[in-house]
């Protein structure tokens, strides 16, 4: 059975950091490509971030590039999400997500496969 478990949200201050972590299980980890998406309260699912398979290309939305870093532990099957300099705008549900990299379309993935049930982030004063 297929679980992608995200943790690590909660209430920041604005320029506040929070690290997100996702557990993976029941998939070949190693074998994905992993992504970062979040929703904020009514707007549509937007892309934050992509890892490849192994952790050494990464790609980031114009909006979070420079703030936020996402890694990946393949021997642990946890993805990670560190966000600094949190902004107001940064409020949504983050949710990780597993595309097979074997297979169309490439990274960094326009769809997927797996999806976790998110965690909350809040920016706020």
């Amino acid at each position: 059975q297929v679980q992608l478990v995200e943790s690590g949200g909660g209430l920041v201050q604005p320029g506040g950091s929070l690290r997100l972590s996702c557990a993976a299980s029941g998939f070949l980890f190693s074998t994905y490509y992993m992504s970062w998406v979040r929703q904020a309260p009514g707007k549509g699912l937007e892309r934050v971030s992509d890892i490849s398979t192994g952790g050494r290309v990464t790609s980031y939305a114009d909006s979070v590039k420079g703030r936020f870093t996402i890694s990946r532990d393949n021997a642990k099957n946890t993805l990670y999400l560190q966000m600094n300099s949190l902004k107001p705008e940064d409020t949504a549900r983050y949710f990780c997500a597993a595309r097979s990299s074997s297979k169309r379309g490439g990274f960094p993935p326009k769809e997927y496969d797996y999806r976790g049930q998110g965690t909350q982030v809040t920016v706020s004063s």
